[in-house]
């Protein structure tokens, strides 16, 4: 039997390459994380000291339509540029302990230029490699379906190495992306937040709460891997706050804040850590504002993002539970891999089991949102007794339009001070009973710390003239006949019935005080 060799056509490169992602966004996460590894492998090996010795730096160049992306770790030496730098998912690396490691991320960029250029110097050696990948010409020859050429072919056409002189104590490894096509990726701003929440960055110097989880995951014994990425010229950090806001960007208010942050942990069943995690305890006011760039509890592995914002949504009780919280899952398992998209996980046994035990876990911060919804229902009912107690004050004081209106406010007001006396009594038990929760008892004395105790019983209205009986508005008629007051008094009535409540209240007492004149 004759055997025949196997054929890969150039669809597969476009499979690997222009139709991988739906986010162009991502090759700057891919980018980073494969210089991420190198200086993690400089660590190692003992070029620098630290990853603080090494930096990403990303150049966006709107005018030129260039992105350049430059490590200074280990570089490549020149006789491993080809094998490395020219294969297709040929990863070298070890999958337990590398972010990159199918040798697939490194060529999306073919998707969004006419060159993609891989700059490499290695130390000790007088040269520097170019790798140029001739993006432009790969796409005219995957989209001519008149011809069915090999894939390792078509790479072979639109590759070529070339050699300079570089000074031997120099090392670097630069991707470069010539006339970019894709306007989002050359928005400065865009790609800042997207990194911001997806590369393994550090946080904001002001989110008070870092060194509590630097000290956790020590604790872990899975230190947080950060690397110094800037963007023309700009660190890039994690862009978690301790205040929550609404609005727009650029105009926004503050609605809540984040006055501490739990830790949780997942184990097999041999007590070997899969994942840990940290999510924000606040009033829980409403669903986190998209404004707010870090909103959602994210899924990281290496510290770097796996999926988007709404990775976990699913293993919530309902979708929008994610979105109360700001927090993160550091998946530590070596059988947590990243899958060849890095937007979930493949699937394995321990995929499974990690899955299960945290959509429990979310059953729990389900539970807190909601507890907080009910303390705040409570609060509320306290707060409208003094809303409304100021309204009723001010009614008196000015009068009433009809008797009827008067016993109306009375009754309504009795109805508020009841529940709102039941309303404490309701807070103190729920406070009683939430005790033995740590994180529970926060959120309750956090939310009622401003409930003044003597509002209920301190409470009162006196609703009377000096004859004892309600003030009337048209009392403010002095001048008028008691016909005449009688009749304005209809008139008033008749406001009341037919426009809106505060629209009501400012035509009658312009009424009054043109009457007055």
């Amino acid at each position: 039997m004759i055997e025949e060799r196997t054929k890969i056509g150039k669809d597969v490169i476009e499979s690997l390459t222009l139709a991988m992602y739906d986010d162009p966004k991502f090759i700057y996460r891919e980018y980073i994380q494969n210089s991420a590894d190198q200086i993690d492998i400089a660590v190692e090996d003992g070029l620098v000291d630290s990853k603080d010795d090494c930096k990403i730096e990303i150049k966006i160049d709107k005018i030129e339509r260039k992105i350049t992306i430059t490590d200074n770790a280990t570089g490549v030496p020149k006789e491993k540029v080809l094998p490395i730098l020219k294969s297709i998912a040929q990863g070298v690396k070890d999958r337990t302990k590398h972010k990159g490691f199918r040798g697939i991320g490194r060529l999306g960029g073919l998707a969004y230029c006419d060159r993609l250029v891989f700059e490499t110097s290695y130390a000790g050696e007088e040269i520097k490699s170019k790798l140029i990948w001739n993006a432009k010409e790969l796409k005219q020859i995957i989209n001519d379906r008149t011809k069915k050429e090999d894939a390792a072919d078509v790479i072979d056409t639109i590759t070529s190495l070339e050699a300079d002189y570089e000074q031997t104590a120099k090392r670097y490894f630069k991707v470069i992306l010539e006339n970019v096509s894709n306007d989002v990726l050359l928005d400065k701003e865009q790609i800042h937040d997207y990194l911001s929440m997806v590369a393994p960055v550090p946080y904001k110097k002001g989110f008070l709460f870092q060194n509590k989880i630097y000290n956790k995951a020590k604790e872990y014994n899975h230190p947080i891997d950060e690397y110094n990425i800037y963007i023309n010229n700009n660190q890039i950090f994690k862009e978690y706050t301790t205040s929550i806001y609404e609005g727009e960007k650029h105009n926004k208010k503050r609605i809540d804040e984040i006055f501490d942050i739990e830790f949780f942990d997942i184990k097999d069943k041999n007590e070997q850590l899969l994942c840990w995690g940290w999510y924000s305890v606040s009033s829980y006011v409403k669903q986190i504002p998209s404004v707010n760039i870090a909103r959602g509890i994210r899924l990281r592995k290496g510290n770097i993002q796996i999926g988007d914002e709404k990775q976990l949504v699913k293993l919530f009780k309902e979708p929008r539970g994610s979105f109360y919280f700001f927090g993160e899952v550091h998946a530590v398992s070596p059988q947590l891999i990243p899958n060849a998209r890095r937007d979930y996980f493949t699937e394995n046994k321990i995929f499974k089991l990690f899955e299960k035990q945290l959509k429990e876990k979310f059953k729990q911060l389900h539970e807190l949102y909601y507890f907080s919804s009910q303390t705040r229902s409570e609060k509320k009912k306290i707060e409208k007794l003094s809303t409304f107690t100021e309204e009723f004050k001010k009614k008196a004081e000015k009068g009433f339009t009809k008797p009827e209106e008067q016993q109306e406010y009375e009754e309504r007001y009795k109805k508020i001070k009841e529940d709102a006396k039941k309303a404490k009594e309701k807070i103190e038990k729920i406070k009683t009973k939430v005790s033995d929760d740590n994180t529970k008892s926060k959120i309750v004395e956090k939310i009622t710390a401003d409930i003044d105790d003597n509002v209920i019983s301190n409470n009162h209205v006196d609703n009377s003239n000096n004859n004892g009986k309600p003030k009337l508005l048209t009392d403010n008629l002095p001048k008028r006949s008691r016909a005449e007051r009688k009749l304005i008094g209809k008139i008033l009535s008749i406001i009341d019935n037919v426009l809106p409540k505060d629209l009501s209240e400012i035509v009658k007492q312009k009424i009054i005080e043109e009457l007055n004149k």
